[in-house]
């Protein structure tokens, strides 16, 4: 550690030990922000390092910790060790180099500018991609160097979450900081947290006590997954044999279909299984559903699974899925209501519903995700979006549509009379 003090709260005083991966995550007013830059520029002060800082989406230098860093360059009286400039930071005295990136545009041959990081910070990591943890962290491969994390849960299964909360990995600290981490949390911010407690109790826990969210913040269906999680309703749902899985499908071809397999048993409603995928045939989905081995009850379409074109010479997916050996109830099974009103419909039915926590978890995740457009002018709320949520979401409003029509009996031929000359030979 340099020779330079520096006061940061004591649960991050790891960030001057040697680890692989440095994580905190936690609510607002801890401190995270403030003592990683820090620490960043505590170490850069006693030797030449180069430093990273990236966040997914950084359109301008003002959407970087550019500024954070200057103003604890300031704090802390260290302009004699560095030279700020519009979109880098300079150490006087030795190499030390700070740059900024977003990892939205970044490729897998841009990015190997990287290789040769120290430290790199990844800031606002609750906000990062897959595809981007994917591409940077085995490219942050010097000897000796580390990857920094600061996040504020949102969802359980955001990449960042999953990758060092759940999964975490070998040499690896990380810490929960909140507000009542930091000894400078101040009485303006205390104010602010009292306010949000008492006048916003559902975001509390994400905001000032680092907990994540039951569904993404504006979320359809935000209060219904809250409620399944707390009641303990996404967990491990045994298929039944005893019960029929009736197989419910949300239509698409140039984007995705979904299907979900659900058993009822009187008004429970238990969805034990989920497949979606995009630009394949209904033959296709039909193999990969009898490869298992269900109690299988009926395929319930939507409308427009009873509509024929010319590209499919007039036949219905209904017509494709009878050809392959499935029982496909007809169009009046479904109840008719708009899309409003099924959402209604999922609702009601969320209150009863149970998810098979490992097989479903996909379905899960579109239905904490699925939002509503938001008018940039008024900030009201439209029609929900069109994206790569809703299909799952629209297969779950079918489930709801159609629940009333799923039985477990078993459905019996129409016994006929043998003719009245027969006799056993």
């Amino acid at each position: 550690m340099s020779e330079l003090a520096v006061d940061i709260p004591d649960k991050l005083r790891f960030l001057f030990e040697p680890h692989e991966y440095k994580v905190a995550k936690g609510g607002r007013s801890s401190g995270k922000s403030w003592s990683f830059a820090r620490a960043l520029l505590v170490l850069g002060t006693s030797s030449s390092k180069r430093i990273i800082c990236v966040r997914e989406v950084q359109e301008s230098i003002k959407n970087s910790v550019h500024r954070l860093l200057s103003d604890q360059i300031k704090l802390m009286q260290l302009e004699d060790y560095y030279d700020v400039l519009d979109n880098e930071i300079r150490g006087r005295k030795n190499d030390t180099l700070i740059t900024f990136s977003g990892l939205s545009t970044l490729t897998a041959d841009s990015i190997k500018s990287f290789e040769g990081a120290d430290i790199c910070w990844i800031e606002e990591g609750q906000s990062i991609s897959t595809k981007s943890l994917q591409i940077l962290i085995p490219t942050i491969r010097k000897d000796g160097s580390e990857i920094w994390v600061t996040y504020n849960p949102d969802l359980d299964t955001d990449p960042i979450h999953q990758y060092f909360a759940i999964n975490t990995p070998e040499d690896c600290i990380i810490v929960q900081v909140n507000y009542s981490d930091n000894p400078w949390h101040n009485e303006i911010q205390e104010r602010k947290r009292l306010h949000c407690q008492k006048h916003y109790p559902k975001d509390y826990p994400n905001i000032w006590e680092g907990k994540c969210r039951p569904a993404a913040e504006g979320a359809i269906y935000y209060d219904e997954m809250q409620a399944a999680q707390d009641e303990g309703r996404i967990c491990n749902v045994p298929y039944d044999p005893i019960l029929k899985v009736h197989v419910v499908v949300d239509l698409g071809w140039n984007d995705t279909l979904s299907i979900a397999m659900v058993q009822r048993n009187l008004s429970e409603v238990r969805v034990i299984d989920y497949l979606e995928g995009d630009h394949k045939t209904l033959d296709w989905y039909s193999i990969q559903l009898k490869k298992r081995e269900y109690n299988w009850g009926g395929v319930f379409l939507p409308h427009d699974g009873f509509s024929g074109n010319i590209a499919s010479g007039g036949k219905t997916c209904a017509d494709t899925f009878t050809a392959l050996g499935w029982v496909v109830p007809g169009r009046e099974s479904i109840i008719e209501v708009d899309v409003e009103g099924g959402i209604r419909l999922a609702r009601m039915m969320l209150a009863r519903t149970y998810f098979d926590k490992k097989k479903t978890g996909k379905l899960v995740e579109h239905l904490k995700r699925y939002k509503r457009s938001i008018n940039r002018t008024t900030q009201t709320a439209g029609a929900p979006l069109h994206d790569e949520h809703s299909h799952g979401a629209d297969c779950f409003r079918y489930i709801a549509c159609n629940e009333g029509s799923m039985r477990n009996e078993i459905k019996r031929q129409r016994r006929i009379p043998p003719p009245v000359n027969w006799r056993v030979a």
